[in-house]
């Protein structure tokens, strides 16, 4: 069992990147049929459901008053502040593609958080891995294009950057308080801080019609078990057990990943652009990672 456990831990973060980048798939499926705050509301109201029923089979243990508050902190931001304001973004016009590319900031963010807050050094390599990340990115996303001729409603421009510092900051907080948590229970907070948030936004700003769809049935369920369950247990799994710069660096993975899966389930166009752009990704994300597996 040791040995089968010890082979499967490599492989979890990219286990995490094949499952996080299905996200935008199933928002995708899903959008048309709800809008975004209230998808979100539900989608944290089922996961909290799962969460229930597997804190009781499994037994685990909840934790204190003051751990739990950390984990509703790090929901807030992780969950709440990433998925709302890119939701929000979108819905105020801004090109899913451009609001990745804010998004996709967050490696280079928290790594130069990281490194003044939790003192985690950064080498030379490892910089020049996150930049070559950033720019691979930008080149899957935009496909060569101009960035200069596009304009952004200004709400939008704040929501993209409310995701960007969600992310970032809420990754490296629950490296900094959520250590000693149960996986479980402290999911759990999280996605209770999430509700409560995304409950807010949908009952405010938002009818709330849903036209009952096969594919918002589909996509809510890949949302939750394979998303909010299963890749956020990797994530959370991943942070507790490597440098913040190390785990953000996989985020750079998930864009070009996402181009991939649209081209192979919506037929989209995967331009030359988009390859040389997935090429110089993994080149960043690799140089990110070798100098730290070295130092182990």
């Amino acid at each position: 069992m040791s040995s089968l456990r010890a082979k499967f831990i490599p492989l979890i973060p990219f286990i995490f990147v094949l499952l996080w980048s299905t996200g935008f798939i199933g928002a995708k499926y899903g959008l048309p049929y709800i809008e975004p705050f209230y998808m979100l509301f539900i989608r944290m109201l089922m996961t909290l459901c799962v969460f229930l029923c597997l804190i009781f089979i499994l037994k685990s243990h909840w934790p204190t008053g003051r751990q739990g508050l950390h984990q509703m902190v790090t929901g807030s931001l992780v969950h709440a502040a990433y998925l709302g304001g890119v939701f929000a973004a979108i819905k105020w016009d801004m090109p899913a593609g451009v609001v990745a590319i804010v998004v996709g900031l967050q490696p280079i963010l928290t790594a130069l958080i990281g490194r003044f807050w939790l003192q985690q050094p950064l080498s030379r390599m490892q910089g020049v891995g996150l930049v070559l990340g950033l720019i691979g990115v930008s080149v899957v996303l935009t496909g060569g294009k101009e960035l200069s001729t596009l304009s952004f409603h200004p709400m939008a421009v704040v929501a993209a950057i409310v995701a960007l510092l969600g992310i970032s900051i809420g990754t490296l907080y629950q490296k900094r308080f959520g250590g000693g948590v149960d996986l479980m229970t402290g999911s759990f907070y999280q996605y209770l801080a999430t509700a409560l948030w995304m409950g807010v936004l949908a009952f405010t700003t938002e009818t709330r019609e849903v036209v009952i769809s096969v594919e918002l049935i589909l996509a809510l369920g890949w949302l939750v078990f394979g998303l909010s369950v299963s890749a956020i247990l990797l994530l959370m799994y991943m942070i507790r057990e490597g440098e913040a710069a190390r785990v953000a660096s996989y985020f750079y993975l998930v864009p070009p990943v996402t181009v991939l899966e649209a081209w192979l389930l919506f037929d989209e166009s995967l331009s030359l652009y988009s390859l040389l752009g997935i090429m110089i990704t993994v080149l960043g994300v690799y140089l990110v990672l070798r100098p730290s597996a070295r130092s182990v």
